[in-house]
């Protein structure tokens, strides 16, 4: 069997969830598959081959096309219907099958079997948390019209198989629920050096609450910065530091708006984008890590900080409860007084910290990208079984 792949999201220039989701799949077919063959596609306009991953062995091949981003996507893809991917990956009907681990401009023909990952839809539950660009780009790919090209969806979530159905009123028998894995390299750092260089690198107090993900509305930093603002002019975490870690996303004028205004506006410090090498030590450096979404369709960041040993307050909104299970304390994003009450508890309170931090470990260590790639390659097979 050939398995195609878009990659086209590993050209990012920052790599996020989507990804970082792709890279560690792919890496862990190409590790655990002695049998099947592997063909990647990506389109660029201009050479970003730098910033590809390299993919080596005699199971797998990169091929691409070199068109312009904007006029593969709205002319080639949306309105011509040519190329059709899985044709330039010269995918055989009976037998190979085609992966898209996220959402894009997709023209493809009827012969093989198809999979779709879908990561959340939150575009489509609160178009209010993205841009107008943004919003014109999920409209364009209409995903409802989409997901019809294919065979079978992937929820990385229950709680996004749910909206599936309810949203798109895709069959709920044509879904299948793979929870994603997590780096085998995110665990405690317990090295002083290592610790240290970190700390230094980012100038990094003592104590602080940690937040770490894309900067936009969806993620709550104003509530989180409310939160933290309560604390500190209740004097309930002493001179507790507040670090927002990530890279700006979209919308995010009323976000700074809200950090000038803070009358503690020096002690709430944004780091900007965080190279992958140093999470595992900032999290461990973390007092408490912070996540307040509004909507995950997953939610790496909590999983990951629980991973490196850090205590995690998170929202109780949509997949996190089911991902994070008992490990987390759990509050509403809307209440700026929850927020604030449980991390005041989890910072001042030794034996709940203790607590979370040894649940957090064992909830961590069940996600495991080995599992993830596993599963997805049963349902290849069994989606080519059909065709027999």
């Amino acid at each position: 069997m050939t398995i195609g792949i878009d990659i086209r999201t590993l050209l990012d220039k920052y790599y996020s969830g989507v990804s970082e989701y792709t890279l560690n799949l792919v890496n862990q077919f190409l590790l655990q598959d002695k049998e099947n063959h592997y063909s990647l596609y990506y389109n660029c306009g201009r050479d970003l081959s730098d910033r590809l991953p390299k993919f080596s062995g005699e199971k797998v091949k990169v091929i691409s096309t070199r068109y312009s981003n904007k006029f593969f996507n709205y002319i080639l893809q949306k309105i011509i219907h040519r190329p059709q991917i899985d044709q330039v990956l010269k995918l055989n009907a009976q037998t190979d099958v085609f992966l898209a681990p996220h959402i894009n401009f997709l023209s493809l023909s009827a012969a093989p079997k198809k999979v779709l990952t879908i990561h959340d839809l939150s575009f489509l539950r609160y178009p209010e948390f993205f841009s107008r660009r943004k919003n014109l780009w999920h409209r364009l790919i209409n995903i409802k019209k989409l997901v019809k090209q294919f065979d079978c969806l992937v929820a990385v979530s229950e709680h996004t198989k749910i909206d599936i159905v309810e949203i798109l009123k895709f069959p709920a028998e044509k879904i299948k629920v793979i929870y994603a894995g997590l780096n085998p390299e995110l665990k405690p750092i317990t090295d002083s050096n290592e610790l240290s260089l970190v700390k230094t690198k980012y100038n990094l107090p003592d104590n602080f609450i940690l937040y770490l993900g894309n900067i936009e509305p969806r993620k709550n930093i104003a509530g989180l910065i409310a939160a933290y603002n309560q604390l500190r002019r209740e004097n309930k975490i002493g001179d507790t530091k507040l670090i927002i870690a990530g890279a700006t996303g979209w919308r995010i004028k009323e976000i700074f708006k809200t950090w000038r205004k803070s009358p503690y506006q020096s002690d709430i410090i944004f780091l900007g984008y965080i190279e992958k090498a140093d999470k595992p030590a900032l999290y461990s450096l973390a007092r408490v890590f912070a996540y307040p979404s509004f909507y995950e369709g997953f939610g790496f960041p909590p999983l990951e900080a629980m991973a490196c040993g850090a205590p995690v307050v998170s929202s109780a909104a949509s997949s996190l409860p089911e991902v994070l299970g008992n490990a987390a304390v759990l509050v509403d994003p809307d209440n700026v007084r929850s927020l604030a009450t449980a991390l005041a508890e989890v910072i001042n309170d030794g034996k709940l910290r203790e607590s979370l931090i040894a649940k957090g470990l064992v909830r961590a260590a069940e996600f495991k990208w080995e599992k993830t790639a596993a599963a997805y390659r049963q349902l290849f097979s069994d989606l080519t079984k059909l065709n027999k």
